[in-house]
């Protein structure tokens, strides 16, 4: 059906892709649909209720629950991001998207992927300042502070992906439209140009290895500074207190790499597999970080638990 969608090189505004269900599944998009609906409905609602009970209980006005709400807000746009276009197809077989719609659910989806990285990289740092200078931890991360890393970290995952993105616009376009994911993916967009893409290759690999790759490296290197000071700590039990503030953290850096790395993997050595699987590990790896983080939170940190029972008590649910 969309093969037949070959053009010769036309402007980049003109041109509508067709974006892809799961392959060879078309007469199932309907029960596809449910368990997507029910993480989408997870993940809005869980990450809606942390930042509610974040903004409402002053007792939740610290730097550490400051960046969870930003991590909140980062999945809420991640969500959002996909949504629309994901049960479009799902629902109305609803392929088209245009060249310019295309790039900007593009640009989204990767801001809050990177934007997710650098606020666990700010909540390693959160967490390092808490057990290894605890006395100072007031003075260090002030609200200002916070602010002003909020703030950065938007900047600088618009600065890095930008070019990116506006580079899509110089190639033309004269294979086949048809798109390999339910969402427009960067690498799948390049795939269907005629034009030499080792540019954008080297800066959408640029940004990535500037802002994900290096984040990594910084979270690992916060939590072997961490692991040393709580080694130095004398009694047991304080050093289990100490390391238990970091276990919701830990986990949210385990859900964000690992789908990450796992799609990389898939993409470079999963040739073989059937398209369905690279098409449902795609779809799922954006999806596991916003319904798994309010799940690890509001399970492993007791003043969320708290809170959230609070609010549903008070709202008689």
């Amino acid at each position: 059906m969309g093969m037949g969608f070959l053009i010769g090189n036309t402007t980049s505004s003109s041109i509508i892709f067709l974006l892809t269900g799961v392959p060879g599944l078309e007469a199932f998009h309907i029960w596809i649909s449910i368990p997507f609906c029910f993480l989408y409905i997870t993940a809005l609602s869980g990450n809606s209720l942390i930042l509610f009970v974040i903004v409402t209980q002053p007792s939740l006005h610290e730097p550490m629950y400051y960046f969870l709400s930003m991590l909140s807000t980062t999945d809420l746009g991640l969500s959002i991001s996909t949504l629309v276009t994901m049960l479009g197809i799902f629902w109305f077989n609803a392929r088209k998207i245009s060249f310019n719609a295309c790039l900007s659910q593009m640009f989204f989806i990767k801001l809050f992927t990177v934007m997710e990285s650098s606020v666990l990289l700010a909540m390693a740092f959160d967490r390092f300042v808490a057990i290894s200078h605890p006395l100072k931890y007031a003075t260090i991360l002030t609200d200002s502070r916070i602010a002003q890393i909020g703030v950065a970290i938007v900047i600088r995952g618009t600065l890095m992906l930008t070019p990116m993105v506006a580079l899509l616009k110089r190639l033309s376009y004269c294979r086949s439209l048809v798109l390999h994911h339910s969402y427009c993916f960067h690498p799948d967009v390049m795939k269907l140009s005629c034009t030499d893409t080792k540019i954008n290759n080297a800066v959408g690999l640029t940004a990535m290895i500037s802002t994900v790759g290096v984040d990594s490296i910084l979270i690992l290197l916060s939590y072997v500074l961490i692991i040393k000071t709580v080694l130095s700590i004398a009694s047991p039990e304080e050093r289990k207190k100490a390391f238990s503030t970091c276990i919701s953290h830990i986990g949210a850096v385990g859900i964000f790499y690992i789908p990450l790395i796992s799609l990389s993997f898939v993409h470079r050595f999963g040739k073989q597999a059937p398209p369905y699987v690279h098409t449902m590990i795609a779809n799922t790896y954006l999806l596991i970080p916003p319904v798994m983080n309010p799940i690890i939170y509001s399970v492993k940190t007791k003043q969320i638990r708290r809170a959230v029972i609070k609010i549903l008590h008070s709202k008689d649910i």
